[in-house]
């Protein structure tokens, strides 16, 4: 059982860490606003002030649902991933990532507490967001707007697709997770396209966003989570 827990974990930690630290720290970060560098070119500060002037008006929101494609490459066991499902976002900070393929499986933060649950062994983990992530990175930035807005460098890059905006989040800190992270957005929308994320050890993780509705905030019962009778319960550590 002990060696059975352990692949479980380290299941979590390749997959769904990525997943949350990608989420937590680009797709709810922006609509609390960020810094632009001191060193961004006078053109580039103006385009960079347009574009985060546009994101948080766009999602200035109770909430949005969406779907998703997700992208994993984990570098040193050249191993790439792929999965799709459907996001339900409620601030501040929850989040409900239904993944649809290739395995049933949910993922559910109300902010605070944190709910894995795969049907199909009828498992559970649960934890702590704020600690599993630690502060300075992942869910630990919902909490603190303030932090949010002196942790990142941001710069515009000149390769983005036709249509789309394209922006470099650097870490004033960077964390073991998080070294930088991409946001690609429409420039008529200001909707988020993809965002991607990378880690010391050079594994990525790409989320594509569609369908993205902002008409009706997902209800609050959906961030939270009751245990199936006779689920298997893990507790995850940080």
């Amino acid at each position: 059982m002990a060696g059975m827990r352990e692949e479980i974990m380290k299941s979590f930690k390749s997959d769904g860490r990525l997943i949350m630290v990608t989420v937590a720290a680009a797709l709810l970060l922006i609509a609390c606003g960020l810094a632009v560098p001191g060193w961004a070119s006078a053109a580039d500060e103006a385009v960079i002030d347009k574009i985060l002037a546009g994101v948080e008006k766009r999602y200035n929101v109770p909430g949005f649902t969406a779907d998703f494609d997700q992208e994993s490459i984990l570098k040193a066991m050249e191993v790439t991933d792929t999965a799709a499902g459907r996001l339900m976002v409620r601030q501040p900070g929850k989040m409900r990532w239904e993944y649809l393929v290739p395995d049933p499986q949910t993922i559910i933060t109300d902010g605070n507490d944190l709910w894995v649950y795969r049907p199909e062994e009828n498992q559970v983990l649960v934890g702590k967001a704020p600690a599993l992530f630690g502060e300075g990175k992942g869910a630990g930035f919902l909490s603190n707007i303030k932090m949010v807005r002196e942790s990142f460098q941001i710069s515009l890059m000149p390769d983005a697709a036709p249509g789309q905006y394209r922006l470099k989040l650097v870490p004033n800190r960077s964390t073991v997770d998080l070294m930088e992270v991409e946001l690609n957005l429409d420039r008529k929308t200001f909707n988020l396209v993809e965002i991607a994320t990378f880690n010391v050890y050079g594994d990525e993780t790409r989320i594509r966003l569609s369908n993205i509705d902002f008409s009706d905030p997902p209800d609050e019962k959906l961030f939270r989570f009751e245990v199936p009778e006779g689920a298997e319960v893990l507790q995850m550590n940080p």
